[in-house]
């Protein structure tokens, strides 16, 4: 039997907030938490792909140093724009 798909979604917000990084931490972690339950089953398979990433490209394609694998461009545009209103609020 595999994982339920509330196992999943327990896993990939656990994963978000525990990554390697206090800054992919503090990406994906609010990301996961506003955004997971309501992505489609498509989103969630390249989030889930996105999130056996290692943190050092993660940051270096969120902040643009280096071009990410074309699958997850709009994901990656998605995260960025989000973490940057969320930014823009604290301020």
């Amino acid at each position: 039997m595999g994982e339920t798909a509330e196992a999943r979604l327990k896993r990939m917000a656990m994963r978000s907030w525990r990554r390697g990084t206090k800054e992919m931490d503090l990406v994906l972690g609010p990301f996961a938490d506003a955004h997971l339950a309501g992505l489609s089953p498509e989103d969630l398979d390249l989030y889930d792909a996105l999130l056996a990433e290692n943190d050092q490209d993660l940051t270096a394609w969120l902040l643009g140093q280096t071009a990410p694998p074309d699958r997850f461009r709009p994901l990656l545009s998605r995260l960025a724009a989000f973490a940057e209103t969320r930014l823009r609020r604290e301020n």
